[in-house]
């Protein structure tokens, strides 16, 4: 089954890359043949993982009671906002409408949710909804934890020399302002991570590399200094693909240091602290990216659904990584950011995801037991400079899974890899919301 997953893969990406057409992936036929039930079915979560979700169950159940749980109205493209951040694409580049990606046939609750009740198997809204369910999928998305920063907050995004592109379009369009009077004038640019998981990896590493080339287009590089401080011991959790940033790094004079956690900042002074082994440690800065810790929503831990022993400052939800089936109720489902598994916080991972969880769900629907793994299959297409790219691709065990081995060269800077970020990756992350793949 593994192997069919990873033909679709390939398959798929072909199809994309070589115009963004849609495509029937194998197997498609199989999913094609519905299945009569009435269960009760809820999703919470109408992002990437969820509306993926929906749109492939509405296909597979035929009387199925479909309930999604979401208050957002806007629909988020979140692997353009890197782009965005570089002033490569206009905040509304990442925006759409909720509702648009969604099939008739299923009810959403535009509501937060505000506790989960597994034993009764019950949701709780924020408005004071409740909904039943025989049948649940975990697909809220993450939390971006801006005030374990002490001194910022979103509202100073874009001013005094601060960036942080993750909270959306807007953040993303007041990043590139404060990056730009950065590449304007120079002086010592700050770029950081936290020291949870986080979705995109790769995100930080992207906006230091793009903002060096705007540097250097801008003939400005001489007078600016760039360091990237890691929480971590080393640039990215795939050793092969660390070693290839430190190179860049190096070849780019982009410095580095490790264990660093960015804790405090002193906007009017543009001084942030971090912590390291032996202590505090300030550093000054003109131009500083800030990546806050990123946590599971806290219905999620207030529910019980967590993991106990692992990951426990952050909440991810406790499911078998090969399944994403929880593992202490087995009528629920994670994937998405809030999945508790070593990798796959991704747009790629959500591809590769969702069709594990929905073969498992129609398999449990039947009382059968579902037989589709997934292998922490994670894609980062790597921006290393405006019109090049690293398209890298690996699983669980660090081992890179080129999708196109002898053609696309993973560790190498391409122009094929940057038109795969820039023209075919939405072609795919659009198909993937309709459940085309």
């Amino acid at each position: 089954m593994t192997e069919n997953f990873n033909t679709s893969r390939r398959a798929f990406l072909a199809m994309a890359a070589a115009g963004g057409a849609a495509a029937t992936l194998p197997g498609a036929e199989a999913r094609a043949q519905t299945v009569q039930t009435s269960a009760r079915i809820v999703i919470i979560g109408a992002g990437a993982a969820g509306t993926a979700l929906v749109n492939r169950l509405v296909d597979r159940l035929d009387g199925a009671q479909i309930t999604l749980i979401d208050p957002r109205v806007r629909h988020l493209y979140q692997p353009g906002l890197t782009l965005v951040a570089a002033g490569l694409k206009p905040a509304d580049y990442v925006v759409s409408t909720t509702t648009e990606w969604l099939p008739d046939g299923v009810t959403l609750i535009e509501d937060a949710v505000s506790a989960v009740d597994p034993e009764v198997r019950r949701v709780d809204t924020e408005g004071g909804e409740s909904v039943e369910y025989d049948f649940l999928v975990l697909a809220p998305g993450l939390m971006l934890d801006h005030d374990a920063i002490e001194g910022f907050s979103r509202d100073m995004i874009g001013t005094n020399g601060i960036g942080a592109l993750y909270g959306g379009p807007e953040d993303a369009a007041a990043t590139w302002e404060a990056a730009s009077r950065f590449v304007e004038e120079g002086g010592r640019g700050l770029f950081t991570r936290p020291e949870t998981e986080m979705k995109c990896a790769g995100a930080p590493l992207k906006h230091t590399f793009l903002i060096d080339d705007r540097l250097r287009r801008a003939d400005n590089r001489g007078a600016a200094e760039i360091l990237y401080a890691a929480p971590q011991t080393s640039l990215f959790g795939v050793p092969i693909v660390s070693e290839r940033v430190r190179m860049l790094f190096g070849d780019r004079d982009i410095d580095y240091s490790y264990q660093r956690t960015l804790r405090a900042i002193d906007a009017e002074r543009k001084i942030a602290t971090f912590e390291t082994p032996d202590g505090t440690e300030e550093q000054d800065y003109d131009y500083i990216h800030i990546v806050p810790p990123q946590r599971a929503p806290q219905f999620i831990r207030d529910s019980g659904l967590s993991w106990a022993d692992r990951w426990t400052d952050q909440g991810w939800v406790d499911c078998d990584q090969y399944t994403m089936r929880h593992n202490r109720y087995d009528n629920i489902w994670a994937v998405g950011d809030v999945a508790g598994v070593p990798k796959g916080k991704t747009a790629a991972s959500v591809k590769f995801q969702v069709p594990v969880v929905e073969d498992h769900l129609v398999a449990a629907i039947q009382g059968e037991d579902g037989t589709a793994t997934y292998d922490g299959y994670t894609s980062c297409p790597m921006i290393t400079r405006i019109g090049r790219a690293m398209l890298i691709e690996f699983d669980y065990n660090n081992n890179l899974t080129p999708s196109f081995p002898g053609v696309i060269a993973p560790l190498e800077e391409l122009w094929i890899s940057w038109l795969m970020k820039e023209i075919a990756l939405k072609a795919t992350y659009n198909a993937m919301l309709r459940g085309q793949a």
